[in-house]
């Protein structure tokens, strides 16, 4: 058994930037399932909304995120995270950061890009590979500190808790298994203190805009230990996916349209502004209905992202990856419009905890994506979210430091090692990938950005007997990542649809042609779910 003062699963802004924090006052044990790298982070393109410009303010920041969150964000939270956000700015600065700049009147300053949803720039970003930059940064210092392990290649399987080990003092978290890829063997990690920064849950989706990682582990891992969830019926779709047979789940970034891009349909019609004044730059909940309306009436594939009015020096110089990603599909963005399709992004939903990320249980925070503090309500503003995995990681260690005192630390206990009982490696894995391929498509044809009360029946149906056959599977064979991934998937999917079917109205990112309208009666409020 292995023993750390700070375990944190997940390498992303938000688990590398806590992980620097904490590593001043303890060891660290940083899990991720892939490399370092491997993260949802890596990927963003946008950027980091924080005000940093005069002719911004913190309230306009405020008023847009509360406006995008449809009502139900907690303005509290809010206003600490964006208040807070140029400090930790700052932090990646010091830490080499160097975000793009502009000359002017003789000084240099931030070049801010605008995206959907705001009403001013402040989007700070390199290029549009922001995220990468970040994690390479961040990757850097961790290597650095020397009471930081980082352990690749492993999985969490679960949590380890005092209830599950029939302690009668307070339940809390007391550790975690992990999985070893390579070897396939289960260690045993002790620690009171577990910090959950898993990302996103995309890959419930058939179509998604994130990587294979984003599997819903930390939400999956903290409902089987009756944690409670929060809002995950919320889930974003990016509109502008680039449609194409060989392209997979690559995004082009709302900062295209932030720089004057025109969605128009299969007639060249810009028809965003038949839906909101705002027209392309209208939030992203109401641009993702609109294209699938648009497709859906006029039989087409696909909408059109236009930008070709924009010089092509500049389009090269702020887009380098879109530019060169498209142009490897046989499209130049400079000369003819990017073919588009919404696709499943972001959680706004996820563990509930509070603005310093902790959780229900004693001793397990969520950090990041995989959490819901309230900033994004039913629809996060675009580049709030690395944002807020900063910002939450900052408060998290500094929660953290405040309650960690020996009086109140469980006494040292040993965990039980792993026990697979009578088990045998999977020689059937056919039968996972058809799961897991069930899951998403149905996910996709009933749990999309349109719904149904008789669509989400179908779905919790099948995904109850989906969860049956999978549970079997998991007792009855060796544990490995693949199989994991399905438990988790199957998990995170029958929480997406339960929390769907029991907000009876239209808010945000859940939309239902059996309760088209907002309910603000009854519905200003959050969807709390847990096992327990």
């Amino acid at each position: 058994m292995k023993e750390y003062d700070f375990v944190v699963i997940g390498s992303g802004i938000a688990g590398l930037s806590f992980a620097l924090k904490a590593a001043k006052h303890g060891s660290v044990a940083v899990i991720t399932k892939r490399k370092g790298p491997d993260t949802n982070t890596a990927w963003a393109q946008g950027g980091i909304a924080c005000v940093t410009s005069d002719e911004d303010s913190f309230e306009l920041h405020v008023r847009d995120t509360l406006e995008a969150g449809a009502g139900l964000c907690d303005e509290n939270v809010v206003r600490t995270i964006v208040t807070e956000a140029p400090a930790r700015i700052q932090d990646l600065v010091e830490l080499g950061m160097q975000f793009d700049e502009r000359e002017v009147s003789g000084h240099r300053e931030f070049d801010l890009g605008r995206e959907g949803g705001h009403s001013k720039r402040r989007v700070l970003h390199v290029r549009d590979v922001t995220g990468k930059e970040i994690e390479n940064a961040l990757l850097r210092e961790l290597e650095r500190q020397s009471h930081v392990d980082l352990l690749e290649n492993h999985m969490a399987v679960d949590l380890i808790t005092a209830a599950k080990l029939g302690f009668a003092a307070e339940d809390r978290c007391l550790g975690i298994y992990i999985v070893d890829e390579k070897s396939g063997e289960v260690e045993t990690i002790r620690s009171d203190r577990i910090v959950l920064a898993t990302g996103g849950c995309g890959k419930v989706y058939l179509y998604t805009t994130n990587p294979d990682i984003a599997t819903g582990d930390g939400v999956a891992m903290a409902w089987r230990v009756g944690v409670t969830i929060a809002n995950m019926e919320f889930v974003q779709f990016h509109p502008t996916c680039l449609f194409h047979p060989k392209a997979k789940s690559f995004l082009i970034s709302e900062a295209v349209r932030g720089e004057g891009g025109i969605l128009r349909n299969n007639r060249g019609e810009d028809f965003m502004k038949r839906y909101d004044r705002r027209g392309s730059l209208a939030p992203r909940d109401i641009v993702a209905r609109a294209i699938d309306a648009e497709i859906k009436r006029s039989g087409a594939q696909c909408v059109f992202l236009d930008i070709t009015d924009k010089p092509v020096e500049f389009l090269r110089d702020r887009f380098p990856n879109i530019y060169e990603t498209c142009l490897r599909f046989g499209i130049d963005m400079t000369k003819q419009p990017i073919p588009v399709v919404p696709a499943a992004h972001y959680q706004c939903g996820g563990i509930n905890t509070d603005v310093n990320g902790a959780t229900s249980l004693p001793g397990l925070y969520a950090i990041g994506e995989v959490g819901c503090t309230g900033l994004h309500g039913a629809n996060r503003l675009a580049s709030n979210s690395l944002l807020e995995g900063l910002v939450v990681a900052h408060r998290a260690c500094e929660a953290m430091l405040r309650e960690w005192r020996p009086s109140r630390s469980m006494p040292p206990v040993s965990l039980p090692e792993w026990q697979s009982g009578d088990v045998q490696d999977v020689d059937e894995l056919v039968v996972i990938y058809h799961n897991w391929d069930e899951i998403r498509r149905l996910m996709w044809d009933y749990v999309g950005i349109v719904r149904t009360d008789k669509r989400l029946q179908r779905a919790s149906a099948r995904l109850r007997n989906l969860q049956r056959e999978i549970r079997e599977f998991y007792w009855n064979f060796k544990v490995s990542v693949d199989l994991l991934e399905l438990r988790n998937l199957a998990t995170v999917a029958a929480v997406i649809v339960d929390s769907a079917l029991s907000r009876k109205e239209s808010r945000g990112l859940h939309y239902t042609l059996d309760y088209p309208e907002k309910n603000d009666r009854e519905y200003v409020r959050n969807t709390l779910v847990s096992r327990i």
